[in-house]
């Protein structure tokens, strides 16, 4: 059995307030440090934490109570193969808001995807819940020749096919024609429209069939609905649909789906008030849902880590493959690599062979941590002997030899792939050619895949980041009118790109015009990472009204539950030299904690309140 935390001494004195048969975890005042990480010599640690280091000082902890009277006594064999489907289908919420995950921005019915997408065939199980039961990237990729294109149903195509976004008219002429309509039929359509990201028309065809009762629902369907609902609409409509679901089928799956939107969006708030509701209505604490805390803390409060560690060592919730690499990647950003190779020994030795996704976290921290050998030792153990027989592992390779500098490698890699390329392969190639600056090689990756797929937002926006970093203003600009006269759809991921392009150009407003005008016209949410460029500009002019205005549009969109919007706001006020007035009460309302950065800055504003004071004064 894996030992999360066991030590000689007595719980309190390492620092929870533990009672008997409850752990009781309490709102904390306690000012976390710039890596969430504080030293504690006094306590010997085994598991995953390092023997002289912890992830919690003081009285840190998550915002609920946990009981052992309250929970399930099925949570020992939490980690069943049910969880780890559908914990395999969340991964993907492992990328850090703001770095343009796709569930973070969708709020309306408009679909981001081109219709021709080259796609991975998802598994085509019966229930609906396909984004939450699919395998694991690398899984997929070994288990089938990965060049195949995926196979389309019939109502997939049907669906395509209408014009506009109301799909309902289409959907009856199916059913008036007698056409096949079976539970395989649909969830094989549901996938093709998730996995192109089309989630509005995803939602309507969940609430045709629902409406229509085409389509007996069981617990898995509804839990889909909430899942396309939160993407599509936000997370208080989905919870308002919550109460509409038959009683017999609210269970577990259906909130753990609410939850895993919630940490998606980094809503901090919702994710907690979402726990405390499963933990009130008895349901077992689960690997999943411990990975989903454990992911929300990792991007928010590191501290409140060790929370969750010790929940899971409580309840006896196992950990996977996925607790592990959140807890690599949390001691990684907290530039503890010895901690690093420590958690990626004991995942080796609690039998989990750590796939190539977790290796490339470890290789970016190596690289990050400046032990270059170490990175190349790890990047040829995920080559293999023959790249030829790996070839999935190419857009894997690509951007981290690029971050290491090796042009040579690069090219070697590359020229596996260039005969007959796949488009993630390509996309790959165009992000590593453009962080070694060799342009004209991105360019020509790119001109070779607008041959074999069509020109899409997804792909034209790799190509724009690119211009964006080197400031090439004039040939971003000629492919935006590219995309436009080739009829391509622009996404929040093409308003990321422009906005990069005009910031790094210097043109500030020119980047928060076109925004806001692409915000109104598309009725799209920009991703997190979109609203932040153009706000730390702001803050650094000390520009208060500015600053204001985007903090307003971010807390419009549901991105203010987290520090980093208050700690740009607040270094608005500094570098303008201004008291922050009544910012602790903003905060507050959002449920922000200082930590060590917003409490310096803190400090920071109430001295220019004091020096306001003084000079009435005198």
């Amino acid at each position: 059995m894996w030992a999360l935390r066991r030590a000689s001494l007595p719980l309190r004195m390492r620092g929870f307030n533990v009672r008997a048969s409850c752990v009781k975890l309490m709102p904390t005042t306690c000012v976390e440090d710039e890596v969430g990480i504080s030293e504690s010599p006094q306590i010997m640690y085994g598991g995953f934490l390092s023997p002289n280091r912890c992830y919690n000082s003081g009285h840190a902890s998550l915002n609920f109570t946990v009981s052992r009277r309250e929970l399930s006594s099925q949570a020992g064999a939490s980690s069943t193969k049910e969880d780890d489907d559908l914990e395999d289908g969340f991964s993907e919420l492992e990328t850090p808001a703001g770095d343009g995950n796709e569930d973070d921005l969708l709020d309306s019915d408009t679909d981001l995807s081109d219709d021709n997408e080259d796609v991975e065939e998802p598994h085509n199980e019966l229930e609906l819940s396909d984004a939450e039961i699919d395998k694991p990237a690398e899984k997929k990729k070994k288990s089938r020749p990965p060049r195949h294109r995926r196979a389309e149903s019939e109502l997939f195509k049907e669906i395509m096919d209408v014009p506009g976004h109301s799909i309902h008219t289409a959907l009856n002429e199916w059913v008036e024609e007698g056409k096949e309509l079976s539970r395989q039929e649909i969830s094989l359509a549901m996938s093709c429209l998730r996995m192109r990201q089309m989630y509005g028309r995803a939602l309507q065809l969940s609430e045709w069939l629902e409406s229509t009762k085409q389509l007996e629902f069981i617990e898995r369907d509804y839990a889909s609905r909430v899942d396309l609902i939160a993407k599509v609409r936000g997370l208080q409509k989905a919870e308002f649909y919550i109460q509409t679901i038959p009683e017999s089928f609210r269970g577990e799956i259906v909130y753990r789906t609410l939850l895993a939107n919630s940490v998606s969006q980094n809503n901090l708030k919702k994710a907690e008030e979402i726990f405390s509701k499963m933990k009130d209505l008895d349901f077992p604490v689960t690997t999943f849902t411990c990975n989903q805390l454990l992911l929300l803390y990792k991007r928010n409060n590191k501290m409140k880590i060790a929370d969750v560690l010790l929940l899971m060592q409580n309840e006896n919730v196992k950990p996977s493959h996925l607790t592990y690499k959140i807890l690599i990647d949390a001691k990684g950003l907290s530039h503890d690599v010895a901690g690093m190779d420590q958690i990626l020994d004991k995942m080796k030795a609690q039998g989990f062979e750590p796939d190539n996704e977790t290796k490339a976290v470890v290789v970016g921290h190596y690289i990050s941590a400046g032990l270059e050998d170490k990175a190349e030792t790890l990047l040829k153990e995920m080559e293999g002997k023959n790249l030829n027989q790996n070839r999935w592992v190419c857009p894997i390779l690509l951007p981290l030899y690029a971050n290491l500098g090796k042009v040579d490698e690069v090219g070697r890699i590359w020229k596996v792939c260039e005969t007959q390329p796949r488009i993630d392969e390509c996309r790959a190639a165009i992000e590593a050619w453009g962080k070694l600056m060799k342009i004209d090689e991105a360019e020509a990756v790119f001109e070779t895949m607008s041959k074999n797929w069509k020109l899409s937002s997804k792909n034209c926006s790799i190509l724009l980041k690119v211009y964006a970093k080197h400031k090439m203003v004039t040939k971003g600009e000629d492919l935006i009118k590219r995309m436009v006269d080739s009829g391509c759809r622009i996404d929040p991921f093409t308003w990321d790109a422009v906005v990069k392009l005009y910031v790094q150009a210097g043109e500030v407003e020119k980047a928060d015009s076109v925004l806001q005008k692409a915000t109104q016209l598309c009725k799209l949410k920009p991703i997190f990472s979109t609203y932040i460029t153009i706000f730390e500009q702001y803050a650094k002019r000390g520009d208060i009204h500015n600053s204001e205005k985007i903090f307003y549009r971010m807390k419009q969109a549901g991105y203010t539950s987290q520090p980093k919007p208050y700690q740009v706001l607040i270094q608005a006020y500094i570098n303008a030299k201004l008291p922050a007035y009544g910012i602790r009460d903003r905060m507050k309302a959002d449920n922000v904690f200082p930590n060590r950065t917003l409490a310096n800055q803190l400090a920071q504003v109430d001295g220019f309140m004091k020096s306001q004071f003084s000079d009435l004064l005198e």
